[in-house]
């Protein structure tokens, strides 16, 4: 749609189940390529970046079937290991299978990713992880190859940015170096916990994920898993200050308050009334909105 149109005045009242989270779905659908055999990720968005990655999955050579927001991956028939141009640049997480095919098949070949409307998103840091571990990366003809070296160990790593890419592609590369990987300020959002989670569903031995130090004993089998995705965080919000802004009430039904504490903060310093309940969240504003001061980002949390 190339215009919106709001008619605003009327208090929000409602109840809705908030989607899979984007940013947890993606690398979570690349370690799926780990683990021969069908894996099922439930709680799926039907959103185009989860489009594209599929399409690359299909590439690939895996079977691939939706339901719902249900999504069965069989990962038994893997052979391909390039990535052509035109399904790499509709989508920036697409590096991600960087890490996923470097361990599964020991090689991979993929241009540089695409599909952000902020500009190109650097990767060296992705690089420099993968390059410690053990892999062979040069670039050639617009192209990045990357290879298995002799050998892939676990060695400590010390990201110099807490880069949520970065820490995706070094924990997926690290479950197929031998020997114990230890990564150093990585980041610490919570689908870097969804990550590791389906990782342990799938048999890897990760820990930490969520702190400022992660574990990763590389070199165990892994099988397929069932999986159902985190609710997405930015929607949540979204739905939050929404109903913040024209009133009314609201509930979200499989989100986690704790992934949100700031903007819980904010929106109670404003004036809304915040509930919390296992895996939902109510909030409700009838007064006037008021000032709450400076409010400052940062890395999470």
């Amino acid at each position: 749609m190339s215009c919106y149109q709001i008619n605003g005045g009327t208090p929000l009242r409602g109840r809705l189940a908030v989607q899979g989270a984007k940013n947890s779905v993606l690398p979570i659908l690349a370690a799926a390529l780990l683990a021969p055999g069908e894996s099922v990720i439930h709680n799926c968005p039907d959103l185009s970046d989860v489009t594209a990655t599929l399409d690359i999955l299909r590439l690939l050579g895996c079977g691939v079937s939706r339901e719902g927001d249900t999504v069965a991956l069989d990962a038994r028939e893997l052979d391909g290991t390039v990535i052509p141009a035109s399904l790499m640049g509709e989508l920036r997480s697409s590096v991600i299978f960087l890490g996923a095919l470097l361990t599964r098949m020991g090689e991979v070949e993929l241009s540089y990713p695409g599909g952000c409307e902020l500009g190109p998103r650097p990767i060296d840091l992705h690089l420099g992880a993968l390059r410690q571990l053990g892999a062979e990366i040069r670039e050639e003809g617009g192209s990045l190859l990357c290879r298995r070296g002799k050998e892939m160990r676990g060695r400590e790593l010390c990201l110099s940015l807490p880069s949520v890419g970065a820490t995706e592609n070094a924990m997926l590369a690290a479950c197929g170096a031998q020997g114990l990987t230890i990564l150093d300020n990585p980041a610490r959002e919570p689908e870097i916990v969804d990550l590791q989670n389906f990782l342990r569903c799938l048999g890897a031995r990760v820990e930490g994920a969520g702190t400022g130090r992660i574990a990763i004993q590389g070199g165990c089998p892994l099988h397929p898993g069932e999986y159902r995705v985190m609710a997405d965080r930015i929607v949540s919000a979204t739905y939050l200050c929404a109903v913040a802004c024209a009133g009314g009430e609201g509930e979200l039904l499989g989100t986690d308050g704790a992934h949100l504490g700031p903007v819980l903060a904010a929106l109670t310093a404003a004036g809304c009334e915040i509930g919390r309940a296992p895996n939902r969240l109510q909030i409700r504003r009838t007064g006037a909105l008021r000032g709450f001061g400076a409010l400052r980002t940062g890395p999470y949390p």
